[in-house]
């Protein structure tokens, strides 16, 4: 799904997609319909659809501290953060580096419930000032659904914020990062088959609507199980390996002056890439994704140069040829772009791909899968 850039909150760039306009009607319309009519029949139509927006932009902003609280943890950890990003399903902080030990992992992961709690006992103690009818109930909602969120996310089931922090807690405690995972993906799965077995419970004998998201919630966290297995697994695949084991070095380059027309007569016809590095004198200044050259107007072609669509150096993402190649991947995979420059101060030594990572894995589960031979 296509991102929206909504601007930089706290150092990082937000971002979100058409869902969360979705998310937001939803919101409106069932605030605007049921729960405050509710509370306060007597007051008018336009005040309760006005209360509901509100309530709704400040769930949203809830949301968005919460992935702040997020971001400034890990970054007292020395981690490096690509973004924020929200969606229908809430939120999500974009790390491209990983978590250095398990006690600040947990450390990060905590810092998002603890902000939504302090915003929802902010909230309460707006509510209990009775400065109107309308703010009260407003203010009240907020506290009651951040205070909910805050509890909800500590809740010790992986892709939840409390299954970071028992997955960081555990990975302290027995020294094994992978042992952690195992554990973590093995409470994440009873969490999500009790809450789907309840929510189809809920649903069948009383008819209850609200069982379909307990049950919902439930498969959620079954995905999460399933991808902590995955994360697991990727680990151990790239093990000992270097980016420069993986990278693609001397790789096809542009001029960052040249124009576009030039580029996809001389460069791209000739040899196509999904991405190329822009080298300016010797050194390494950005990355031309090929699709952002072809969205330019073939009637600007002589006009617009490679300088005017590429991702600049200072956004684009950057790797070693001796980091390892798991430390390397968040920053490979969790960008847009799905390259990263691999340099050695401003030299260009090679181009690394989510598809050189992919490649390996794919490598290693044919290995595993292969009979055996004599």
């Amino acid at each position: 799904m296509t991102s929206i850039r909504i601007g930089r909150l706290a150092g990082v760039e937000v971002s979100t997609d058409w869902s969360l306009l979705v998310l937001c009607a939803l919101l409106v319309w069932t605030l605007e319909s049921g729960i405050f009519p509710a509370q306060d029949p007597h007051l008018s139509h336009r005040t309760d659809v006005l209360m509901a927006s509100v309530a709704t932009v400040g769930f949203i902003l809830g949301v968005l501290l919460h992935e702040v609280g997020h971001v400034l943890a890990a970054r007292r950890e020395g981690m490096r953060v690509d973004g924020i990003v929200l969606s229908f399903y809430g939120g999500y902080a974009r790390f491209t580096s990983n978590f250095p030990d398990g006690p600040a992992e947990a450390r990060v992961a905590f810092a998002g419930p603890l902000v939504s709690l302090l915003i929802g006992g902010i909230a309460v103690l707006v509510a209990r000032a009775h400065v109107s009818e309308p703010v009260d109930a407003v203010a009240s909602w907020l506290g009651y659904v951040n205070v909910s969120l805050g509890i909800f996310n500590l809740v010790p089931a992986v892709p939840l914020d409390g299954g970071r922090v028992l997955h960081g807690l555990i990975w302290r405690a027995r020294g094994d990062e992978a042992a952690a995972s195992r554990i973590c993906a093995g409470i994440g799965r009873a969490f999500g088959y009790l809450l789907v077995t309840l929510g189809i419970a809920l649903f069948m004998t009383q008819g209850v609507f609200s069982g379909v998201w307990v049950a919902f919630m439930g498969w959620f966290l079954l995905m999460g199980a399933t991808s902590e297995t995955q994360s697991e697994a990727t680990k151990q695949a790239l093990a000992g390996k270097r980016v420069g084991d993986l990278m693609t070095r001397s790789p096809v380059t542009v001029t960052p002056d040249v124009t576009i027309g030039r580029f996809v007569d001389e460069v791209a016809d000739s040899q196509r890439h999904s991405t190329y590095p822009v080298v300016d004198g010797g050194r390494a200044v950005g990355l031309l994704p090929l699709q952002r050259a072809l969205m330019v107007p073939r009637l600007h072609w002589d006009e617009r140069t490679v300088r005017d669509c590429m991702v600049p150096r200072a956004e684009a993402p950057v790797v070693a040829e001796s980091d390892a190649a798991v430390d390397a991947l968040p920053a490979v995979a969790g960008n847009e772009l799905g390259h990263a420059l691999v340099l050695d101060g401003d030299t260009l030594v090679g181009i690394v791909s989510a598809t050189d990572f992919a490649r390996v894995l794919e490598t290693r589960a044919g290995a595993r899968q292969a009979p055996a031979t004599r």
